[in-house]
């Protein structure tokens, strides 16, 4: 009876670990060892698996890939199986099943089924009941496989590690290695596991663009030419710029822009002589003064740019891309738009938007009819659908024919997600102001 060395892949699994492992430990196959591997769990996961004898190593930072490789590396069996956090055995003979097929030598590796649970949503009921069927499958040319529920054999391993770079469907990129080179694979539905999502995640558009791409170069892991497309920021301001400590509120978007390298120009577009010699002095572009009406409150920041692209167009090249960035968030770095930059030019949007996560309920109220949004009575953590809050002032980057239509959305549209906690806070007002200026007190003597 060979060793088979089980690999979990855990990151807040508090809901489903304790049920995953239990399941473990009753099988019927008892030659085996599980390793877990966690990426920073900060709920009660790593406290449920005290119960059970496992080895755990702990990574920083997820790369699937990666993650399997390294509990590979550190597990002694023949067989290696990899099983996600959230999936459960659903009979005693799982493991048996799973594994049996691996004696065929022909055969790279095996995937089982997976089951929806009661409460898994309509949309990833229909996904897995119409991927995983009943009928056993002898793969030759397809080569999907799914490690969520898998076994392959350790010398196959050693021949084909998984990719360490690709942030989607490692799976998928190995089976179609295996296959290419002449083995089988097998999906084994006897081998059943509940799985409470679906391989499609509620339809989530991100996760399905990156898979897309993903797959669109399966064969040819290319680094991306360097782009080199012009981009303008744009920073908009009404009245006169605030000022703190000696420092203008303009002053930390200004320095934040500037440290992007793919920015070209940094223009304030202000209807205040003031800030706009200000804007001078930290280097930004003025090429106007902003008039009276680009300043009442019905008139949108995307009026405001669109105005300023067709005043410019005979004084500076015209740009390929605009950034738009108001000055009363202070707390942006330049990695936030280095990223969204990257992201806008890999995926070819037509825009991306800062965008605030936010994993409570939305209560909205429209002519005294209340509306909720929230996907089921569940933990944050565990919701498969995800709301966002714009935050198209703090960073959105839109390309130019968009803007001079006057949009800033179009047809492929992707969020940024902001994570920081202080990041996405504006300096909106005298009172905002204030409690800025006794924030940045307050660092200051912690840092004395």
């Amino acid at each position: 009876m060979d060793l088979v060395s089980i690999i979990i892949r855990t990151k807040n699994e508090e809901r489903w670990i304790f049920s995953c492992l239990n399941a473990l430990y009753t099988q019927s196959y008892k030659n085996f060892e599980v390793v877990v591997v966690d990426n920073q769990s900060s709920d009660s996961t790593l406290n449920r698996i005290k119960d059970f004898p496992v080895k755990l190593i702990k990574i920083k930072k997820f790369i699937p890939g990666k993650a399997i490789n390294q509990g590979i590396r550190v597990s002694k069996g023949k067989i290696i199986v990899c099983l996600s956090g959230h999936c459960i055995p659903k009979d005693k003979s799982w493991l048996s099943n799973l594994i049996k097929n691996l004696k065929d030598k022909s055969v790279a590796g095996v995937y089982g089924r997976q089951e929806p649970l009661s409460y898994s949503s309509d949309l990833d009921k229909r996904d897995l009941i119409n991927l995983f069927g009943l009928d056993k499958k002898i793969q030759i040319k397809d080569s999907f496989f799914h490690n969520a529920n898998s076994a392959f054999r350790r010398e196959i391993w050693k021949k084909f590690p998984f990719n360490e770079k690709l942030s989607n469907i490692e799976d998928r990129d190995w089976g179609n290695k295996v296959i290419k080179a002449g083995y089988k694979i097998v999906y084994e539905p006897l081998a059943s596991v509940f799985h409470w999502h679906g391989v499609h995640h509620d339809m989530n558009t991100d996760r399905a663009k990156k898979i897309v791409k993903i797959l669109e170069n399966l064969d040819k892991y290319k680094k991306k030419p360097k782009s080199n497309k012009l981009i303008y920021a744009f920073i908009p301001i009404k009245g006169k710029t605030y000022k703190i400590d000696n420092k203008h509120l303009l002053t930390y978007t200004v320095e934040v822009l500037k440290k992007s390298k793919k920015i070209s120009k940094i223009f304030v577009i202000t209807d205040n002589k003031y800030t706009a010699n200000v804007a001078k002095k930290l280097g930004a572009e003025v090429p106007f003064l902003r008039p009276k009406f680009l300043s009442e409150s019905h008139i949108s920041v995307v009026d405001v740019i669109q105005y300023t692209l067709e005043k410019i167009q005979d004084l500076y090249k015209r740009p390929d891309y605009v950034g738009i960035f108001e000055e009363i968030y202070p707390f942006r770095n330049s990695k936030m738009i280095n990223g969204m930059i990257s992201q806008i030019f890999s995926y070819n949007y037509d825009s991306i938007i800062s965008a605030k996560y936010e994993p409570r309920g939305i209560f909205i109220n429209s002519n005294n009819r209340i509306e909720m949004f929230f996907d089921r009575f569940m933990p944050s953590k565990l919701k498969s659908s995800k709301l966002h809050i714009s935050l198209l002032g703090f960073g959105a980057i839109v390309k130019t024919e968009l803007i001079k239509t006057g949009g800033v959305i179009g047809n492929n549209v992707g969020f940024f997600e902001v994570n920081n906690s202080f990041s996405h806070i504006p300096i909106k007002s005298r009172y905002d102001l204030n409690l800025f200026k006794s924030i940045i007190k307050n660092i200051k003597m912690i840092k004395n």
